[in-house]
C-alpha cells in the first residue's frame, strides 16, 4: 500500500492570490459553508449571527443589482449628437470661415440650419449655403425672423 505525504499537496499548491475585487453569491456561500465546517460543536454559532449575515449579504447583493441597474440607465440616456442638437434645424447660425491653407481667419459668415449629421461622435450642422458646420464652432444661434410683408399698402 502506498502511503502519500499530505504536505506534498500543501507544497504544490500557490503560495500567493490574487484577490478578486467582487464577493458575489457563491463566494459569500463558500465562506459561510467553511464557517459552518469548522466551528465548534460545543459552541456553534449564533442564529442571530447567521441571520444577520445573511441578511448583510442580501442587502448588498440588492445594492449591487441596483447600481448595475442605474449603470445601465445612464448608459442607455446618452443621446446621439443628431438628436441633441437637431433642435438647431431651422436656426440662423453665425460660424467662422477660415483659410484652408493658413487658419486664419477670414470672415463671420451666417446660414440657416437645414439638416445635422454625425461623424465620428460629433454633430455636424448642413447649412443652407452648402457649408458643413462641426457643433462646437457655432460662435451664434438665433431664430430665423421672416418679414411678413405687411407694410399697410393698398389699405385706405
Amino acid at each position: 500500500m502506498t502511503v502519500i505525504d499530505p504536505s506534498l499537496y500543501l507544497k504544490n499548491q500557490p503560495t500567493t492570490r490574487t484577490p478578486s475585487p467582487d464577493l458575489g453569491k457563491d463566494e459569500f456561500l463558500k465562506i459561510l459553508m467553511t464557517q459552518l465546517q469548522n466551528q465548534d460543536p460545543t459552541s456553534p454559532m449564533d442564529d442571530r449571527e447567521f441571520i444577520s449575515q445573511m441578511t448583510t449579504f442580501s442587502t448588498l447583493e440588492q445594492t449591487m443589482n441596483m447600481a448595475k441597474s442605474i449603470d445601465n440607465l445612464v448608459q442607455s440616456q446618452m443621446i446621439s449628437p443628431v438628436v441633441q442638437y437637431s433642435h438647431m434645424i431651422g436656426k440662423e447660425v453665425t460660424y467662422e470661415v477660415k483659410d484652408k491653407e493658413t487658419g486664419k481667419k477670414l470672415e463671420n459668415k451666417t446660414s440657416e440650419v437645414i439638416a445635422v449629421s454625425q461623424k465620428d461622435g460629433w454633430a455636424i450642422l448642413e447649412l443652407a449655403d452648402g457649408e458643413k458646420v462641426y457643433a462646437d464652432a457655432i460662435l451664434q444661434v438665433s431664430s430665423i425672423t421672416e418679414n411678413s410683408g405687411d407694410t399697410n399698402e393698398g389699405s385706405d
